[in-house]
């Protein structure tokens, strides 16, 4: 920056500072997100492709050495970028897209970064024209209200208590996963885990927490149709004491601790001066007195079983097996929830608090069982579990960890469904109808927003085109097809790509169908994330002082001001 008395020029910044200004950061911001975009292009559909990445130190190459090398094998987009490295800005705000669709609501992940990318890749000719970001960004933001008004009239109700309705829609979300080729196991997983876990609130609305509720559980080796839903709890746990305490007990009574049954030790470092020998023997006998006592006040209650997140100790277990309660220890605190929620029991801080109340009676059955070389705990057939367990079963840890991403997307699904049973058709139908509904709005608006606005609609023809690219169709004729289809009317509306042949067809009798609350929440994540990204026009970025001196190599890692 020159200075205005002809000086020498004034420097702000620090001279290592890289800064892009303008249009250069805006097309390098385009270019970034249309390259993370490209990368999982090809994993959408039921047609769609795998991609194999591997960790930092190559785990290809390790793999003949190492079983467990870090490879992942997967076509599911969130699971792709989460593993990708990134450095630009704008790829990692991409990235962060697929997160949070993930959270949101669990699918559609891969459509809203190819989405994303395509409004971008839209923007760049008409910033090359000289129209300003503003009036691109007011026009986007306009689309994006045209488009959910006419995705609402679109949408249709379901009934969440007809299975074989629930099913359909779950089964679409993994139609394009790994486990498609599995039939209704995962969809069935899927309904029963979240059925099981759903909590109708006061206000009549459904509370669904799979997150913390449905546990899935991997165990290696078996079939894949031995894959199931407890009702209740499984955990990698076995009673304290095995030879004394019962593996199998029915309809127990369940105590929950969160204290350890064990001598307290001291909060800080604690020295005992004993002068006599007899006081040692003493101390000794008032730890295994508060022992007793703290035994005996758990079994004036007469629980079946006693489960505490602390440690237990052996005094304490010969205590608890002679009064007949078998015992687990060091259960994590999320297992400890979900019992407590199965069985109906509740979670006690001390033994002194404990009431007749806190006893859990839920629980139809507890048992050991040991599966290959390890044990399992079972608290299951609850009679109200609201917790459960998946159990998955499979060949190796690869088709397990993919198992497990394909159940948790359809589990997503599934609660969407049930908190907002509103459906849409799938395979792109929306999409077009959208879009065609977008090219006749843009013919009311006057003025250069009509091209922005208009862009919105072409953006959105990226999906069925990418669904007929995927399956290797003759893409220019079938999306002319498509579209000459959704000219005839709003009774064309369902029809879209079948993903499977790359024709068009009625989604209705396909039966395809998207829940509501993926869609649009894909489309508004899309659009205010490309809207954000057209909005910067400055991106600067540089070394801290320490960095640079640290960089220079002199050794001392201390920074010196430039004054000194």
């Amino acid at each position: 920056m020159a200075s205005p008395y002809g000086a020498a020029p004034i420097v702000v910044m620090n001279q290592n500072a890289k800064r892009e200004t303008g249009s250069i950061a805006r097309e390098n911001n385009i270019a970034a997100a249309k390259a993370v975009s490209d990368i999982i292009r090809t994993t959408l559909g039921p047609r769609s492709m795998l991609k194999m990445i591997l960790d930092a130190s190559g785990g290809a190459r390790r793999m003949v050495l190492d079983s467990n090398a870090g490879i992942v094998l997967t076509n599911d987009g969130n699971a792709i970028l989460r593993e990708i490295d990134v450095t630009h800005p704008a790829a990692k705000s991409m990235i962060e897209l697929s997160r949070t669709q993930d959270e949101e609501t669990g699918d559609g992940t891969t459509s809203v970064i190819i989405l994303a990318g395509e409004i971008l890749h839209l923007s760049q000719p008409f910033l090359e024209k000289n129209i300003h970001p503003t009036v691109i960004v007011r026009a986007y933001m306009k689309a994006l209200d045209a488009a959910l008004k006419v995705i609402d009239t679109i949408s249709f109700p379901v009934d969440t208590t007809n299975r074989d309705e629930m099913l359909k829609i779950v089964k679409t979300s993994i139609g394009t996963k790994f486990t498609a080729r599995m039939g209704e196991l995962i969809p069935n997983l899927a309904l029963d885990a979240v059925m099981c876990v759903a909590r109708k609130n006061t206000d009549g609305t459904n509370d669904i927490d799979i997150k913390k509720y449905a546990k899935v559980e991997k165990i290696a080796g078996g079939s894949i149709d031995d894959c199931k839903v407890l009702k209740g709890v499984m955990m990698n746990k076995d009673v304290v004491a095995p030879g004394r305490m019962k593996r199998r007990i029915e309809n127990p009574r369940i105590m929950l601790l969160d204290c350890p049954l064990e001598y307290k030790k001291g909060e800080n470092q604690t020295n005992v001066e004993i002068t006599k020998e007899e006081d040692w023997a003493v101390l000794l006998k008032m730890e295994e007195e508060w022992i007793k006592e703290t035994c005996a006040k758990i079994a004036e209650f007469k629980p079946d079983l006693v489960i505490t997140e602390k440690g237990c100790s052996d005094l304490a277990c010969h205590y608890l097996s002679k009064a007949g309660i078998s015992a687990l220890r060091r259960v994590r605190k999320t297992d400890n929830n979900r019992i407590a929620r199965a069985a109906g029991a509740t979670i006690v801080n001390r033994v002194e608090e404990i009431r007749e109340s806190d006893i859990g009676t839920g629980a139809g059955l507890f048992s050991v069982e040991k599966i290959g070389d390890e044990y399992f705990t079972f608290i299951v057939d609850c009679k109200e579990p609201k917790a459960c367990t998946i159990v998955l079963r499979g060949a190796s840890k690869d088709i397990l960890n993919e198992i497990e991403r394909n159940l948790v997307d359809a589990m997503g699904v599934a609660r969407n469904v049930v908190q907002d049973p509103r459906l849409l058709p799938g395979g792109g139908a929306v999409e077009m109808a959208v879009s065609r509904a977008i090219a006749e709005e843009a013919t009311k608006i006057e003025g250069v927003e009509q091209w922005p606005f208009r862009a919105i609609g072409a953006a959105l023809e990226v999906i069925p085109r990418t669904l007929a690219q995927n399956c290797g169709a003759n893409v220019i004729r079938t999306l002319t097809k498509l579209r000459a289809k959704h000219a005839e009317g709003d009774a064309a509306r369902t029809y879209g790509i079948d993903g499977v042949k790359g024709t068009i067809a009625d989604m209705k009798e396909l039966g395809v169908w998207d829940p509501h609350a993926v869609k649009v929440q894909s489309i508004k994540t899309a659009v205010e994330s490309a809207v954000m990204l057209l909005r910067i026009d400055d991106i600067v970025s540089g070394l801290s002082q320490k960095k640079d001196a640290d960089a220079a190599g002199t050794g001392t890692g201390v920074a010196v001001d430039d004054d000194e």
